[in-house]
């Protein structure tokens, strides 16, 4: 019996899709995200050992684990289809190390839009795993656990049980403080504006506001006293229009989203919780 080639993707929305794409010669499954992460009991790095990390299944992922080592063996190739960024590649380097796939049998492809041109195009040009992607994320969790086993259970001790800390949590909180601490160390200083409703000399060519700047250069205004000064000086003499500037300005568009501009957008405009704007998008994408 002819073996089949697998494809392991992370969502089974995808696994169905990319299937049709691919035809009868290729199995498709999903590994429904991480299989193995670092333990919740026990802080899973020798901080005095080079940073050795003890990665551990899932619970309750044995099921799709097992289901998905015994589809690797049967298969001539196994193409590892997870997302591409950081944690795709990642998630990826887990899969080819926990089901024992040999570097032989080991293809990474991604897609960035799943239509039928895409995949077969991205099936059809494999690439070995970037284990600087990898080590990236890895850096970046072992950085959670470290932290956030440190100073979460001050949080418990202060504020209340259950309160996590982390990377982004305790630098954030820093940021908070300090800004907290510049509000504190302000000194209120006074400060006027001063404006002038100006019609033109023409009839029926409509009025305008004309805010003072100052003489030859900016002027403040720094108390009543002044701005009464300032309006006595003026309140006599007609106004004119010294000069005129004109000046080119060049607009640019909005950068594309990234997760963060995204999530800021949706909860600013629609209301929406960073749960559900990354749900949508999701589902947008597949």
């Amino acid at each position: 019996m002819a073996k089949s080639n697998l494809v392991i993707v992370e969502s089974p929305a995808k696994a169905k899709t990319i299937g049709k794409y691919l035809g009868p010669g290729y199995q498709v499954k999903a590994s429904m995200g991480h299989v193995r992460d670092l333990p919740k009991s026990k802080l899973g790095v020798d901080v005095d050992n080079g940073f050795a990390v003890d990665y551990q299944p899932i619970k309750g992922k044995e099921e799709v684990i097992d289901e998905l080592t015994k589809a690797a063996k049967k298969s001539d190739k196994v193409f590892l289809a997870t997302d591409p960024d950081r944690e795709g590649e990642a998630i990826s380097w887990h899969l080819k190390e926990m089901l024992g796939i040999p570097d032989d049998k080991t293809y990474r492809v991604t897609f960035n839009e799943i239509t039928k041109k895409v995949v077969n195009d991205s099936i059809a040009h494999p690439r070995a795993i970037d284990m600087d992607l990898v080590n990236a994320q890895q850096a970046r969790r072992v950085l959670d656990r470290i932290v956030g086993y440190q100073i979460s259970p001050l949080l418990w001790k202060k504020i209340r049980r259950g309160l996590s800390a982390g990377r982004v949590q305790s630098v954030a909180t820093r940021l908070v403080c300090e800004r907290e601490a510049d509000i504190k160390a302000f000194v209120p200083q006074e400060y006027w504006s001063l404006e002038a409703n100006l019609a033109r000399i023409s009839p029926n060519l409509g009025q305008f506001k004309a805010n003072f700047y100052g003489k030859e250069k900016k002027m403040d205004l720094n108390s009543e006293a002044e701005v009464q000064a300032v309006a006595q000086a003026v309140q006599a003499a007609p106004f004119s229009v010294k000069s005129v500037k004109r000046q080119d300005k060049q607009r640019n568009p909005a950068p594309p989203f990234i997760t963060s501009t995204l999530q800021q957008e949706a909860s600013r405009k629609l209301n929406m919780t960073p749960r559900r704007t990354m749900s949508i998008a999701q589902q947008l994408y597949e």
